[in-house]
């Protein structure tokens, strides 16, 4: 193994030229690319087929309120203490159906939300 301590102190020694160089050999031969904060980051595989099996899970959600059904009064209360809108925008966004009660909430307070939601007699559905 080599001497850390030594290739550091050359590292350090570098002129700002030959610092360019180097920059431009970790790049150019190993992918390798001084991030924003000045760490280093490593490439990532060329081919990105793992890039996209690999996606992120969803985090945010929007509760989108399909239909009051038949108890359209307990829907609009429940809407009123989740939104903590007035009675008549309560009652328009319940009766306009396929408006969002909640935008970007987590999955636990979506899932809540659309329980709560459900029990009072609405259809409900997480986008």
């Amino acid at each position: 193994m080599a001497d850390l301590k030594k290739l550091a102190e050359e590292i350090v020694n570098l002129t700002l030229l030959e610092a360019q160089e180097l920059k431009t050999i970790l790049k150019d031969e190993y992918g390798i690319e001084p991030a924003a904060g000045g760490a280093v980051m490593m490439a990532g595989p060329a081919d990105g087929g793992a890039g996209a099996a690999a996606e992120e899970e969803k985090t945010e959600f929007d509760v989108i309120l399909k239909s009051a059904g038949e108890k359209k009064i307990n829907v609009i209360k429940e809407v009123r203490a989740i939104t903590g809108l007035g009675l008549k925008e309560a009652k328009e966004l319940v009766e306009a159906g396929g408006k969002a009660v909640k935008e970007q909430v987590s999955k636990d307070e979506a899932e809540e939300i659309k329980k709560k939601l459900e029990e009072a007699g609405a259809e409900v559905e997480l986008k």
